[in-house]
């Protein structure tokens, strides 16, 4: 008995934090840091804990979630929502998103929790985000949109000059890792494998 009303705690709590993580994507959206040349959001961040608090799985099915509710029409993409959104340029870094938690989640759960570790996953899965972004918005520009792009401009704009307010969010994201796992009583990912 005990150990049923534990195990239905465990599973309301990750339930919790999955609706939690989906909501502060989409909030994440919406909460913009004015720095000089490209100003940037709040979606990394919470992308990247997603991965690391919930796990490979359930942090890319978080992210996943809200890209769904955007799609379905649900106004929680920076530019609003709808189906029609695929055809954003930017919407490759959505899809890197999914890829980016899984991918962080997973080095994550392989590696273990020191801060270097912890950093290097979060690295790891920031690549991945701009490498869909950067592949996205140079094939929608060349091939659908009919604005050409070149490789050279998609690298300066959606890489060089964006990535350094990333940079700062993987660390904090490192930092607040071990806090907030401990704060929410979640276990240690790298003792489960």
């Amino acid at each position: 008995m005990v150990q049923e009303n534990v195990l239905h705690a465990g599973k309301a709590r990750e339930t919790v934090l999955f609706g939690l993580f989906t909501a502060l994507i989409a909030a994440g959206a919406f909460i913009r840091i004015p720095v000089p040349v490209c100003p940037f959001t709040l979606q990394l961040l919470f992308t990247t804990l997603a991965g690391l608090l919930l796990g490979s799985r359930q942090g890319a099915l978080a992210v996943a979630l809200y890209v769904a509710l955007g799609l379905a029409g649900v106004p929680v993409f920076t530019e609003g929502g709808g189906p029609s959104y695929i055809f954003q340029p930017t919407f490759g870094y959505l899809i890197g998103f999914i890829a980016g938690a899984w991918l962080t989640g997973r080095i994550r759960e392989s590696w273990g929790g020191s801060f270097v570790q912890v950093l290097a996953a979060n690295l790891t899965g920031l690549a991945a985000v701009y490498l869909f972004g950067m592949i996205y918005v140079y094939l929608i520009g060349n091939y659908y949109l009919g604005t050409p792009i070149g490789i050279w401009t998609v690298i300066l704009y959606c890489f060089l000059l964006a990535v350094p307010g990333d940079l700062c969010l993987c660390v904090l994201a490192a930092v607040l890792e071990k806090r907030l796992r401990r704060g929410l009583g979640l276990p240690d990912p790298a003792h489960r494998i």
